[in-house]
């Protein structure tokens, strides 16, 4: 089955300086895909000329006339820009002409957009922001929501963990992916009624429940999900990209305080290489907009030409691995008791 993927190319803080080259190294690598660049077409044809595209190519330019800025309100970007790269692309999905699509524009706007023209998947009441990070054990643990949705109920936490054990299932290859309610503490009594009421729709289900985790056990890998609403999650997520960013700020002035701790940089190179290779946030670039009738991928709006592709990546094996079917079926058979 040949796969196409639609891209907003105008989106993100770059626009086609970063998505056009990114689209055309995800196309040398993968041969059985074929790309429908969006935006206005004389700033992706610049883009395209001069790289090596040749015939064999599968990429294909879309032409829209707008373009959403990265804080403009969500709603008024819905309903004035219809023409906006980032809706001619997710409209390509609703049509059947693409299977995914992927932008680094306008979260809140995306988000809008892809729920007002794809619909919500059966059984799902509310999308939800799905990422990825790296843990202390070497196995990715993934986190939802991230911020779609800052006040839930039970349901939909419980909802939230169908959509991303499915999605850890499909991407990850784990056939049943441990999940964990994020909490104040382990203990089955702590938290508010939503999450005890969320615990107990979970351990009624035949999800393979965990418990009650704790913030640090995300970077523990104490569990390959992990469940929250979106408020607790998009602060857990910012404050983590807070706290990277401090650390490396603090390793390159001490490693430039003095000469000896630049030699002593210079020793440590190899360490220091390998570390950011580790942590890398380029390579789990690309949340997931779950419970949708489509596959959306938001890349993050300041992602280079390296990290963009891996959200071009995540929407291709979302596809090839079937999340939205996994999901509905999923959810038709959750053992509720």
């Amino acid at each position: 089955m040949e796969l196409t993927i639609a891209i907003d190319c105008m989106g993100g803080d770059h626009g086609p300086r970063v998505t056009v080259p990114a689209a055309i190294d995800f196309a040398r690598a993968n041969g059985d895909t074929r790309l429908l660049l969006v935006g206005r077409e004389s700033d992706l044809r610049a883009e395209l000329h001069g790289a090596a595209v040749g015939p064999g190519f599968q990429i294909e330019i879309r032409h829209a006339s707008e373009i959403i800025g990265m804080d403009e309100p969500p709603a008024q970007a819905m309903r004035a820009k219809k023409d906006s790269s980032m809706r001619v692309a997710v409209d390509l999905v609703k049509s059947g002409d693409a299977q995914a699509c992927v932008s680094a524009g306008n979260t809140g706007a995306l988000m809008a957009i892809s729920r007002f023209v794809l619909k919500m998947l059966p059984g799902i009441d509310r999308p939800a922001i799905a990422s990825v990070l790296p843990t202390m054990n070497g196995r990715n643990t993934y986190v939802l929501d991230l911020g779609a949705n800052v006040d839930c109920s039970a349901r939909h936490l419980f909802e939230f963990a169908v959509m991303g054990a499915m999605l850890v299932s499909a991407v990850e290859h784990r056939e049943r992916p441990s999940i964990g309610l994020l909490n104040v503490g382990e203990e089955e009594i702590k938290g508010n009624e939503t999450v005890k009421q969320a615990a107990e729709l979970l351990r009624a289900s035949s999800l393979n429940f965990h418990g009650n985790v704790e913030g640090d056990d995300i970077y523990k890998g104490t569990t390959d999900l992990v469940v929250c609403d979106g408020f607790v999650g998009n602060i857990a997520i910012k404050s983590s990209e807070g706290l990277a960013r401090m650390l490396a700020t603090f390793l390159r002035e001490e490693f430039d305080r003095n000469l000896l701790t630049r030699f002593a940089a210079l020793v440590a190179s190899p360490v220091l290489a390998g570390f950011r290779r580790r942590v890398d946030p380029g390579r789990y670039n690309g949340a997931s907009l779950l419970g949708l009738r489509g596959v959306v991928v938001k890349s993050h709006g300041s992602a280079d030409r390296h990290a963009f592709g891996f959200a071009l990546d995540r929407a291709a094996e979302e596809v090839r691995n079937n999340v939205l079917g996994r999901i509905s079926s999923q959810l038709a058979t959750a053992e509720l008791h």
